[in-house]
């Protein structure tokens, strides 16, 4: 009578063992998660940007200790200025582009060399071919949308992915020298007609007082105190949002929701620059190009616009930038006369 109990037995012990067999070979086969921007092609596994940058020894120290300083200040203004945080929505994203590849996420930031950082990032992403000079790709490309991938463009899960496991960084200017800069680029070149229709022409109508016909129809004669008006007048951003080219950049860039790895900022823009490059380990790959325009925006030149702007105005306007002054830790300019 106990042969049937033993059977029983022996066949629980051999169904144990069978199952722990099972899991020991389902465990080794499983795959392992691949590298940031690695491809499962027997590559070897890399860093990512974001382990080299908190890992801290492979970059300068003095250089480290900068950007870490600025995370610090970012984060300081962020919990003293903002009341609420909220959660990010795709249509936030629209200005962060990807590269899978190496595990990047950049918030371009109009006028404070995005141009340039996009060659950079077609070179990366593989989208020029065999182009490896971000120079010789024409300005105009580097804007065409559908050359770069934008964070928008994923699901809600591949979002929060790459929000946790890329570098992501941004470049900064000081607000007004990039408020001149948008102005003197958009207004005061004649080939901007684009602008002239869209937005000069609503400039001149609203704030010149006695408007010719002529500056009514090409809108191509806009002062920089019309489009200071035109900036501070509620009515404006009731109507549509600001333009990317004078919007915010913590509009633009959502820094108090987003953490960037790196800020880093047009005054330092070489050096922030190969920075990301490094943290990338792609600086053997390909290089930021210098800054050889001798008509670039300076702080002295912005003074000069702000001269004739009466110091109600120019209050008004800095309120209207006072987060990117503080987020980004920039001072009140010395020209302004308001303090």
């Amino acid at each position: 009578m106990r042969k049937p109990k033993v059977t029983r037995v022996g066949f629980a012990l051999c169904l144990g063992c069978f199952i722990m067999v099972l899991l020991y070979f389902n465990s080794s086969l499983k795959p392992a998660s691949e590298p940031v921007g690695e491809r499962s092609s027997g590559q070897k596994s890399r860093r990512s940007p974001l382990q080299t940058l908190y890992d801290g020894d492979q970059v300068e120290s003095a250089i480290q200790a900068i950007h870490q300083g600025r995370r610090e200040v970012l984060e300081e203004a962020c919990r003293s200025y903002t009341r609420k945080r909220r959660v990010l929505i795709p249509e936030d994203l629209k200005h962060v582009i990807v590269d899978d590849q190496h595990g990047l996420l950049y918030c371009y930031v109009p006028k404070v060399a995005c141009t340039n950082w996009k060659r950079v990032l077609m070179v990366l992403t593989g989208v020029t071919g065999s182009r490896r000079d971000p120079l010789a790709i024409p300005a105009n490309e580097a804007h065409i949308s559908g050359n770069l991938r934008t964070l928008s463009e994923y699901s809600t899960s591949q979002i929060n992915q790459r929000l946790r496991s890329y570098l992501k960084f941004v470049f900064v200017r000081e607000p007004f020298e990039r408020l001149v800069s948008a102005y003197r680029n958009k207004f005061t070149r004649s080939y901007n007609t684009a602008f002239h229709k869209r937005y000069g022409t609503k400039i001149v109508r609203r704030h010149r007082p006695d408007p010719q016909p002529e500056a009514l129809e090409r809108g191509n004669d806009v002062s920089f105190e019309e489009f200071v008006y035109y900036l501070v007048d509620p009515a404006t951003q009731r109507e549509e949002p600001f333009n990317e080219h004078w919007e915010r950049v913590h509009s633009l860039c959502h820094p108090c929701l987003i953490h960037y790895d790196v800020v880093g900022k047009y005054e330092t823009l070489e050096q922030d620059s190969r920075y990301v490059l490094q943290l990338a380990g792609v600086e053997d790959q390909v290089s930021f190009p210098a800054s050889s325009k001798s008509t670039r925006t300076t702080g002295d030149m912005a003074a000069q616009f702000f001269h004739n702007i009466s110091p109600f105005y120019q209050k008004k306007l800095y309120n209207l930038y006072r987060m990117d002054f503080l987020l980004f830790n920039y001072s009140i300019p010395a020209y302004l006369k308001f303090r």
